[in-house]
């Protein structure tokens, strides 16, 4: 297989224009030539932290507080979660997968509620989708049986070291929340030594510090932290001292968008566009441990083509910006996963 057109090549994203030539799901070889084809070539995204259950209440929770909308066990989504059927649940996260394929998502780490029952529901929904899932099991230390990692909710809810030890054991992943209300818990969460971290909006110069020297990395999901009023996290600053991954945390208060979450972040914070479409890509694929993310020989292909001469990307004179800044879900022509 050939996919030709500017190709945002290599770990800096510099468009290259030519062809990435895929042989038996692995990209062997980028040419540089001259090409008729208007398309942009990008890595696939990593959506490096999702709640995807969240999919059977959408927009649910109006005036809400974070800990009533999702605090466990009594939060609005934990409720509506308990009355759900398993096949509702599974539908619900189906439909909203296909829409993250759609949008160019090659795979996703998800935080999914419901002990051993909850993985079975995500398996059961991504069964036929050709999407890659690095799941991280809650609410019983069983769950690292069947899922990826163990996925914490936060120091201030629960003493889970025994969960931390399960992890490291069975060389599973283990992260945790932590700093999303306020800067009480990342001490505690650090303690653990996590393999990483998510949101870190009230991370402060001590915090910054052990997370530089521990080189744990850090999801931020800034869409997510506005719309529960938290704040949003010092984005720039992680960056500069840690691997940062980019995701769109609760499918009950955001599309689960990777071009808007992107967009986001380049808008608000003090980013550049190549190191915001790494957080979306490279970043997460690092921390999930997969081999994609970067488009350059040796990698998985993993990969979604966007249209540039579509109205809204034709004049496009940097396609990197264009691509982090202006592109979406209807931009996006084909998604090679492998």
């Amino acid at each position: 297989m050939e996919l030709s057109g500017t190709i945002l090549a290599g770990p800096e994203y510099e468009p290259v224009e030519g062809r990435v030539v895929v042989k038996d799901g692995e990209i062997t070889a980028i040419e540089e030539a001259e090409t008729a084809s208007s398309a942009i070539i990008c890595p696939a995204f990593v959506n490096a932290h999702t709640h995807i259950g969240d999919s059977i209440a959408k927009e649910a929770g109006r005036g809400l507080s974070l800990d009533e909308l999702v605090a466990p066990p009594d939060g609005l989504k934990h409720r509506l979660l308990a009355e759900a059927s398993r096949e509702e649940l599974a539908e619900a996260m189906r439909r909203s997968l296909e829409y993250m394929i759609a949008g160019g998502t090659g795979a996703f780490i998800e935080f999914r509620e419901g002990g051993v029952a909850g993985v079975e529901a995500l398996s059961a929904a991504v069964e036929t989708l050709d999407i890659d899932p690095i799941v991280m099991g809650r609410d019983e230390i069983d769950v690292l049986d069947v899922a990826d990692g163990y996925g914490a909710s936060g120091a201030r809810d629960g003493e889970f070291s025994a969960e931390r030890t399960a992890a490291r054991a069975q060389n599973k992943l283990f992260g945790i929340h932590a700093g999303e209300r306020d800067p009480y818990d990342i001490n505690s969460a650090l303690d653990l030594d996590p393999d990483f971290l998510v949101h870190m909006v009230y991370a402060e110069r001590l915090h910054l510090e052990r997370i530089e020297d521990s080189e744990i990395p850090v999801v931020v999901c800034p869409r997510s932290n506005l719309v529960t009023d938290v704040g949003v996290p010092p984005v720039a600053e992680l960056v500069e001292r840690t691997t940062v991954g980019l995701g769109t945390d609760n499918v009950m208060l955001n599309s689960p968008s990777m071009f808007r979450e992107m967009e986001f972040v380049s808008k608000l914070c003090d980013v550049s566009a190549p190191e915001v479409l790494r957080m979306a890509t490279a970043a997460g694929a690092e921390i999930a441990g997969l081999n994609y993310g970067v488009i350059e020989p040796g990698r998985d292909a993993r990969l979604q083509v966007l249209d540039g001469d579509s109205d809204n990307l034709c004049g496009a004179r940097d396609p990197v910006r264009a691509v982090v800044r202006r592109a979406g879900v209807d931009d996006v022509t084909n998604v090679i996963l492998g």
